[in-house]
């Protein structure tokens, strides 16, 4: 394959020219939590042509950043996985995706919310000068169909698929509204008055869970020409 590049000796440009293209920053996104099979990262990222995902597959392999591995059970398939270079970039990408979740509004109808996405969402989210101290299990409930589950003790998280077997508090958000509750647009009280989200278990811990899980706002835009 014929290599682009910006012809800049920088360390960033480098990094652009690795994991700038386009869906490949959404590949990785989808092997931070783990390795997956092909098909897999077709279920995650169903509007990527199959030749597209192919050929990112590539070149991120070629690039170091992931690497192919042969399962040994009975069912032994190839499985893609984030090579040690490629979990380097696990917190620049956490990071990023807060820093893009401040601009977030309403989605679209064909706007899609995985279940890879559901969970990185509460890693990207977390305060951890918050939850010094504190213990708290919780799970939410997208639908009918999609749970996940997070653990915070004493100023770590852990977020995964599925019930917790003994939750502090079950959150089942209506819709997009979850996204008012994390950036403050609606406080605990509101978002249970207006029916933004419905719990199971003590309210407290519905306030505690913002002050974990919080996206900050966005400064505000300047308009026009910034004079000093």
């Amino acid at each position: 394959m014929t290599a682009r590049t910006y012809g800049q000796f920088c360390g960033l440009a480098r990094a652009l020219e690795i994991i700038g293209e386009r869906w490949s920053l959404l590949v990785i996104r989808d092997l931070v939590l783990g390795p997956k099979r092909f098909d897999e990262l077709q279920q995650g990222l169903p509007k990527i042509p199959t030749s597209i995902l192919s050929t990112r597959l590539n070149e991120l392999e070629q690039h170091g950043v992931i690497q192919r591995r042969v399962l040994s059970q009975l069912d032994a398939g190839v499985v893609y996985e984030l090579t040690e270079y490629g979990n380097d970039l696990d917190q620049i990408l956490l990071q990023l995706g807060l820093w893009g979740a401040r601009s977030l509004t309403e989605p679209a109808a064909n706007d899609l919310f995985t279940l890879d996405a559901a969970i990185l969402s509460l890693y990207t989210t977390f305060q951890p000068h918050e939850a010094h101290g504190v213990r708290g299990a919780f799970e939410l409930h997208y639908g009918d169909q999609m749970i996940v589950h997070a653990v915070v003790e004493d100023g770590a998280v852990t977020a995964g698929e599925g019930p917790h077997p003994d939750p502090d508090l079950v959150i089942e958000p209506r819709g997009p509204l979850m996204l008012k509750l994390m950036n403050g647009e609606l406080d605990a009280a509101s978002s249970l008055t207006c029916g933004a989200v419905t719990i199971k278990g003590d309210a407290a811990y519905l306030e505690l869970f913002t002050r974990l899980f919080h996206i900050p706002s966005a400064p505000s835009k300047a308009e026009g020409l910034v004079t000093h």
